[in-house]
């Protein structure tokens, strides 16, 4: 991945932004089954590489563990999310510049982007690295396309779905690295199965509509563009009352549509 300087600090480490990207996730186990298998780009500090270790209650529908030391709460808008179980079995990532967040010097720093009137977000941010530092994520510093076609090109588990997944990224890829993601993830599709199935989940800015929007779509069967909430930038509030928002700029195979 290709990005303007330091925009990864601002973009992708923001926690709560788990609570969204998990309808996707959700959305992709009700499809698919419960196991999954995550791969996110542009992951900066990793923090949402931590996805499936947070408490996350999307209106009362909630997910992860009941132990866990950082719990995500938004404020839910609209009907909750099916309460399907959801297993995370791997969540991997990449940046082409990723950020160590337990060390005290990049965990300041990321403290400094926090407004000050949201003493909750500083104290997410607080938690996820301490989780970081009892457990690290698998996070390596790499090409976005480069990596995700390493990445597609392994070995897939019986009964796993391997899931595509980014926040505040694709706005900042060059477009021949953007299309080779594309051509990696249709490619792939195409190979899908059903025991074998792939999915791609993004929170992606929607500059008509003034915030995130959350996309899935999947292989086999029916790939197109399925809306699964909108939500803040941080999403402080999440809305599962999705409107037709396209495609984000992502482009799918000829004649793919969006589906909400």
């Amino acid at each position: 991945m290709r990005c303007i300087p330091g925009s990864t600090v601002r973009q992708t480490n923001e926690p709560g932004r788990s609570a969204a990207l998990i309808t996707g996730l959700i959305a992709t186990a009700a499809r698919f089954g419960p196991k999954l298998e995550v791969l996110e780009i542009g992951s900066s500090a990793g923090l949402n590489l931590l996805i499936d270790r947070f408490r996350i209650d999307l209106g009362g529908t909630v997910v992860g563990p009941a132990d866990a030391p950082v719990s995500i709460v938004p404020d839910w808008r609209g009907p909750p999310p099916p309460s399907v179980p959801v297993d995370i079995v791997a969540v991997r990532g990449c940046d082409v510049k990723p950020m160590d967040a337990t060390d005290p010097a990049v965990e300041a720093r990321l403290a400094a982007f926090i407004w000050a009137e949201a003493p909750e977000r500083l104290a997410r941010v607080q938690g996820a690295i301490a989780m970081l530092r009892e457990r690290p994520v698998d996070l390596v510093q790499a090409d976005a396309a480069d990596w995700i076609e390493a990445r597609l090109a392994e070995p897939q588990a019986a009964g796993v779905a391997r899931v595509l997944m980014h926040s505040v990224v694709w706005q900042y890829l060059p477009e021949p690295v953007a299309e080779r993601i594309r051509t990696a993830m249709i490619a792939a599709g195409a190979r899908a199965t059903v025991d074998r199935p792939l999915a791609w989940v993004s929170m992606e800015p929607d500059r008509s509509l003034g915030h995130m929007v959350v996309r899935v779509c999947g292989w086999p069967g029916d790939d197109r563009w399925q809306v699964s909430a909108t939500a803040h930038a941080h999403a402080a509030w999440i809305d599962s009352r999705a409107p037709d928002a396209g495609d984000g700029g992502i482009a799918l195979p000829e004649g793919a549509e969006v589906r909400v």
